[in-house]
């Protein structure tokens, strides 16, 4: 397997989880609707680990620009890689969301409210505010890909590092994910909002367009931060 396909199944398993368990517990006559942010963060925790576990040996698993560009810029991945796997990632988190909306494809109708059923496929900030909200997408991106790499230094049984990697994707949604829903990937953000875009979903309203830019460039300016702190730390 290519490290091109590898990334795009990966990242379309991670949205198709991901984006799949606010699905699970945001739409009418879902059995387990109203499930709560404990189900919703434990969800995405699973999302990342399972694809990590199974693409790691193959690309990486990085299924996140943001942890690509990061990982280009203290010299652990080659430049000239990092177009097809955004790219990969980009396709794979487009096909993911595409998966939540047929797997989900007779509730939309019966779910009145647009913004959380947009809120399904990507993040919007619980109080809007700019500053705020890009600071908050930066020290998420920040915790996630300092952790990252600090885990990587840890001497683990096989396997055992992509678990701890999932439970830091568990602590950074219960602690960091209330102010803006803790994107941390631009995959797993723009890629589902653009499809939730041009897919034909039941009253769907906006794809909210002017929020967009933060969950993409705050992620990738946490993740350079974190890396270039743990470069020069360790």
């Amino acid at each position: 397997m290519s490290s091109f396909l590898a990334e795009l199944v990966g990242t379309m398993l991670l949205v198709f989880l991901g984006d799949g368990v606010c699905a699970a517990t945001t739409l009418n006559k879902s059995k387990a609707q109203n499930g709560g942010w404990i189900v919703i963060a434990t969800g995405w925790a699973l999302a990342v680990a399972i694809p990590a576990w199974i693409f790691g040996e193959v690309s990486g698993a990085h299924i996140n620009p943001a942890l690509t560009i990061a990982l280009a810029a203290i010299g652990q991945f080659p430049w000239t890689s990092v177009p097809s796997y955004i790219i990969a990632q980009m396709i794979g988190g487009v096909l993911g969301a595409t998966l939540v909306w047929l797997m989900y494809l007779p509730h939309w109708e019966v779910t009145e409210d647009s913004a959380a059923k947009r809120g399904i496929f990507c993040t919007a900030p619980g109080i809007r505010n700019t500053g705020a909200n890009l600071l908050s997408e930066i020290l998420g991106t920040f915790v996630l890909v300092f952790a990252i790499l600090g885990l990587g230094r840890v001497q683990m049984t096989d396997g055992l590092g992509t678990f701890a990697v999932g439970l830091l994707i568990f602590s950074i949604g219960l602690s960091l994910g209330g102010p803006t829903g803790y994107a941390i990937n631009p995959a797993r953000d723009l890629a589902p909002r653009i499809a939730h875009a041009i897919l034909p979903i039941a009253g769907k309203g906006d794809s909210d367009w002017g929020y967009a830019w933060i969950p993409v460039i705050g992620p990738i300016i946490g993740g350079l931060i974190g890396a270039f702190l743990f470069t020069w730390i360790f």
